[in-house]
């Protein structure tokens, strides 16, 4: 007998997301919105004193992105996720919550063009350095 717990398949369709209690539609909308609407000024400091859970604004929260972040979390087993507009986001929310200024990331010297002007140069105006290594002589690192 089945202990009913949802495989890899299953929660790559359906995890996060609920049918439509209005519609009934399964697949989650997309929407494409910048703000969302407050029942009034109190919902509104709950929500951005952090007291409230909601939506604010998309680039904060969105309904879409967060069924993609609970179903990416449901498949990898993990309790959360956050997703990003790109790798070059998610590098620097990584990396701006782990270093302080004066501190060296270790990279590979192979890394793709844009991750290499990153470390090489933007990230220069947090203070951090970066030491390159060889990926093909594991001493280096």
């Amino acid at each position: 007998m089945s202990d009913n717990i949802p495989g890899f398949s299953t929660l790559a369709i359906h995890a996060g997301a609920a049918p439509d209690p209005s519609t009934g539609a399964r697949a989650t909308p997309i929407y494409q919105t910048t703000s969302f609407v407050f029942d009034d000024v109190d919902h509104a400091a709950s929500l951005f004193g952090l007291q409230a859970f909601g939506n604010i604004y998309t680039r904060i929260t969105n309904p879409t992105t967060a069924v993609l972040e609970e179903r990416v979390a449901a498949l990898e087993g993990g309790t959360a996720a956050l997703a990003t507009a790109s790798g070059h986001s998610a590098q620097l929310l990584c990396f701006h919550t782990l270093m302080q200024p004066g501190d060296n990331i270790v990279a590979a010297n192979k890394l793709y063009g844009g991750s290499i002007n990153q470390l090489n140069h933007s990230f220069k105006s947090f203070g951090w350095g970066v030491k390159w290594a060889d990926p093909a002589d594991i001493s280096s690192f």
